[in-house]
């Protein structure tokens, strides 16, 4: 199954620096089978000459999976493209958006935005080595940029060198003047300047993401993009993930089996620790269910005190369920 042409992947979890590790993807998959799920950032060098395993490891489970990659050289991407689609990966995803001291000094990430050409060419040079989409997550623009041209030129220049999909975030980075943590935020949403690009592109997939906080939010953008990408809300409320597959992928509602998740991540974390890792590494990604019930602050206190401690066992997640009042949430 093909990735924009087979399978559509109208809702998508954005990939996150130090949140979107294959813990946290494990999780999600356990509410949605469907939701395309992505990788944090990985730099091209670090895949040429690191771990590769490390870097780029995950369980059969997550497909449908894309890999995010930071790299302004069209070479290098190209090898590191080539070793993602050996993993398996189902789409390689160039990162034109972050606006990270760390991808600047690296001259990629959102400052490309200022170089269409050359984010082109690395487009280019990673379709001709792999047979799976590859894509630009992008922002509206940086800086001074005007949008209308700063969005026009970068996709006229990507859809030339044949890429599979735009993914924008919706709002300017500011590299000059204000931190990762501000852009996020401070940077003024512009929805409507990504209409507009896809009324100008009825045949590239696009899109869109940036402050969509729940699922009502995210359906009603799917009147103007072919996608919808989440990040904080999916993560810190990683719960409205249940509703995915029905709202967006038209599978009938379903009851969550919590404890089958439960079951499923105590599993997870035995493997985990089984190779040297710790329960935290898991259960750091848990934090965020169960908003609102009955019990969940107890059992947040749990995650959260239980199982930092170096003899923490997988058995304290069943423990931390137990609090909740689980008939009360099951997805509708």
């Amino acid at each position: 199954m093909t990735l924009y042409k087979d399978h559509i992947p109208k809702f998508a979890v954005a990939p996150m620096m130090d949140w979107t590790d294959k813990h946290c993807r494990f999780l999600h998959r356990q509410l949605s089978q469907h939701a395309l799920l992505y990788t944090e950032m990985v730099v091209a060098d670090a895949i040429i000459h690191g771990d590769q395993q490390r870097l780029l490891g995950y369980d059969d489970s997550e497909h449908p999976i894309a890999v995010q990659l930071g790299g302004s050289d069209p070479e290098k991407l190209k090898i590191a493209a080539k070793v993602c689609e050996e993993f398996g990966y189902d789409e390689i995803n160039l990162n034109v958006g972050c606006p990270s001291d760390r991808v600047q000094s690296g001259t990629f990430g959102a400052c490309l935005m200022r170089e269409p050409e050359l984010v082109a060419s690395c487009v280019d040079a990673m379709k001709s080595v792999v047979g799976i989409p590859v894509t630009v997550k992008c922002r509206i623009g940086v800086d001074e940029q005007d949008e209308e041209l700063a969005l026009d030129e970068l996709t006229s220049h990507v859809r030339g060198a044949r890429v599979d999909a735009l993914w924008v975030h919706a709002r300017k980075a500011w590299l000059d003047g204000l931190s990762p943590k501000e852009n996020r935020d401070i940077p003024p949403l512009n929805y409507e300047r990504v209409y507009r690009l896809k009324d100008k592109n009825a045949d590239l997939f696009i899109g869109i993401n940036g402050g969509i906080a729940d699922l009502d939010t995210a359906t009603a953008q799917m009147n103007y993009v072919d996608g919808v990408m989440l990040g904080r809300a999916a993560y810190h409320n990683s719960s409205l993930l249940a509703d995915v597959d029905h709202l967006f992928y038209g599978l009938k509602p379903s009851h969550v089996d919590w404890i089958k998740v439960c079951d499923a991540m105590i599993d997870h974390a035995k493997k985990h620790m089984e190779q040297g890792g710790r329960l935290i590494h898991i259960t750091r990604h848990m934090v965020g269910l169960f908003h609102g019930l009955p019990g969940a602050r107890r059992y947040r206190q749990i995650l959260s005190t239980d199982a930092v401690k170096n003899d923490a066992s997988p058995d304290i997640i069943r423990k931390a369920l137990a609090e909740v009042r689980l008939p009360l949430f099951e997805s509708a």
